[in-house]
């Protein structure tokens, strides 16, 4: 296969892949760790005017959609990508550390969150996948 194609397919698979991952931990997160009493977290909006009543473990849901997502998509991408694995890893971090930073601006949070969000899930988290990833590939 044309290398400059797999590349594309990489990129687009780990986005993809991570978007979904993300996506499918927020859906879950309120029957994991069910949302204040008066929370309404199915708008932006309805989010925004509750977030007060959020309590630390609230979090933990968004953090993993996070970090998991930016894992895998990052992963899937070293694993795909015909050369510079590392580089399209770390394009995926941050593909997702973008929509981190957009998610912080439009969604008022703690701090505390705000910085290990935007500190622990994207950039290590794709460095770890791109390290596990060329691990896996030299062993095979």
């Amino acid at each position: 296969m044309n290398p400059i194609f797999k590349n594309i397919i990489a990129v687009i698979a780990g986005f993809l892949c991570g978007s979904l991952l993300n996506g499918g931990i927020i859906m879950i997160s309120g029957s994991v760790i069910p949302p204040p009493n008066g929370a309404d977290v199915t708008t932006m909006e309805g989010l925004r005017a509750s977030i007060h009543l959020f309590e630390p473990k609230h979090f933990l849901m968004p953090f993993l959609a996070h970090a998991l997502g930016t894992f895998a998509g990052a992963f899937l991408a070293a694993k795909i990508a015909a050369s510079h694995q590392m580089k399209f890893a770390m394009g995926i971090g941050i593909l997702f550390l973008a929509g981190g930073i957009t998610n912080v601006i439009l969604l008022p949070s703690p701090l505390w969150f705000s910085i290990l969000d935007i500190a622990g899930a994207y950039i290590p988290m794709a460095y770890l996948a791109y390290k596990l990833a060329d691990s896996k590939k030299t062993e095979s």
